[in-house]
């Protein structure tokens, strides 16, 4: 009882992380199973099938909030499907650890990207608001599915800082929408491991733990989003995708630094995302005062002036 009572915590953790930044729920659960004695596959495929549940709550909270694009999930949910189907095939039958480095070193490229951007510069303004290619998304979505499916998670850490770096949607948009197409994405994961797996070795009883713990906080964590301001939130996501992926390439075999090496190497990083949160917020602050008093300036000035 007390492990599912964690797991249903972890759920919920992860959920509303995940709700909110668009990312990280597959990691934080994989990586708990893993802790647990869990196989790789195994454990992808509990954190799938619980995302079924929790992708179709929080999709549809975000929709109701207006935070998704329909377009973007339909162009990024097919091939991602494809994907997703095919890495729960060949995770089950193949070691992904060699491929491990090599997709946290691409996802910390990506979150440096973003997080350098959002901070310095803000919500992009040039290209807000037009359409992404197709030839964009497809790729994006079989290599975010795929690599979701054999990682135990990264279908938010992937698409998400991509659909960002992108400049074209608001991040609450890009967060909805990642969020939303995640739904069909776990339900073709799910369907290659059955059939790769079977249910053998499947725990249903934390696949239920995970499910209930991200339902209760699925739409809470939508509707947070809509209040977060774009260049906070950013990043947010951006030192969350550093800090996640610096760690996994520490303790892979590319670098092992372990004692206190490690320690201060976390330090750092958690002092210069500190650093980057709180020059965000002082910078949103500044942009609504001088948006507040341009709207002021506005009203004051007489009719037909």
């Amino acid at each position: 009882m007390r492990t599912l009572i964690l797991l249903a915590l972890a759920g919920l953790g992860a959920q509303l992380v995940d709700g909110s930044l668009g990312m990280a729920h597959g990691v934080i659960s994989t990586a708990l199973l893993l802790a647990l004695g869990t196989g790789p596959a195994v454990a992808s495929a509990v954190v799938h099938f619980a995302q079924i549940g929790t992708g179709l709550v929080s999709g549809a909270s975000h929709a109701r909030l207006g935070n998704v694009d329909w377009r973007v999930v339909a162009r990024i949910g097919a091939p991602g499907c494809a994907g997703a189907f095919l890495g729960a095939t060949v995770l089950s039958r193949l070691s992904t650890d060699t491929a491990e480095p090599v997709m946290a070193a691409i996802l910390l490229a990506l979150g440096l990207y973003v997080a350098v951007r959002f901070t310095l510069r803000g919500l992009p303004q040039g290209g807000l608001g037009r359409p992404l290619r197709t030839r964009f998304l497809v790729p994006l979505g079989l290599v975010a599915g795929f690599l979701g499916a054999t990682g135990g998670g990264g279908w938010g850490m992937i698409g998400t800082p991509a659909l960002l770096a992108s400049g074209r949607m608001e991040p609450r948009k890009v967060i909805g929408s990642v969020d939303a197409s995640k739904f069909l994405v776990a339900v073709a994961a799910s369907l290659g491991f059955l059939l790769s797996l079977g249910s053998h070795g499947v725990n249903w009883s934390w696949v239920l733990a995970f499910l209930l713990g991200g339902m209760v906080i699925a739409p809470v964590a939508a509707w947070l989003v809509r209040f977060v301001a774009p260049r906070i939130l950013g990043s947010a996501v951006g030192g969350l995708i550093v800090v996640t992926n610096i760690r996994t390439l520490i303790n892979s075999d590319w670098a092992s630094v372990t004692g206190t090496a490690a320690v201060c190497l976390y330090v750092f990083l958690y002092a210069v995302w500190a650093a980057a949160l709180a020059y965000s917020v002082r910078a949103h602050l500044r942009e609504r005062a001088a948006a507040a008093t341009l709207t002021g300036g506005e009203q004051r000035q007489p009719a037909g002036a």
